[in-house]
């Protein structure tokens, strides 16, 4: 990737998604979800971005990275665009999102022990269960039942 620097002048897309590492495809959805304002345009249709563009998604873009909801980030902005200092917003998000993580990491670390678990005792049942009754696939579906788990598809 090459290193661009901002002087003076409007950069496009491309140039864009270089100086903050986000695809051109989401920075056109932050616009269209008014995350970021319409870019200008050149006289053949091309975005064309500000400095002020860019920082303002640099901002979008590092929060993201905190794992903060479009809908937090829009909150954000908006108190900045009605000259609202969103410090303290941002201090009780940043709190919050601490809060979460921490619970994130407990999960984690439990299912982690779950995991080991159930490989250590699945590694002394048979691996040619086709039917999957008596072998470490019973146990995953035991384990199911016993914890609650909930199904995530992804």
């Amino acid at each position: 990737m090459t290193k661009l620097s901002f002087i003076g002048g409007n950069v496009q897309i491309r140039e864009l998604s270089e100086l903050t590492g986000v695809p051109a495809k989401t920075i056109r959805y932050y616009e269209e979800i008014e995350l970021l304002p319409p870019a200008a345009r050149k006289p053949n249709g091309y975005r064309e971005y500000s400095q002020a563009d860019v920082e303002r998604l640099k901002l979008v873009a590092g929060a993201r990275r905190l794992d903060f909801s479009l809908s937090e980030i829009k909150e954000i902005l908006d108190l900045r665009e009605r000259n609202i200092a969103p410090c303290n917003v941002l201090l009780d998000l940043l709190d919050q999102k601490v809060m979460e993580t921490n619970q994130r990491i407990a999960e984690l670390q439990k299912m982690q022990q779950d995991l080991k678990e159930l490989y250590s005792l699945g590694k002394t049942f048979p691996t040619d269960d086709v039917a999957g009754k008596h072998c470490v696939c019973h146990l995953v579906s035991k384990h199911l039942n016993k914890h609650g788990y909930r199904y995530v598809e992804k």
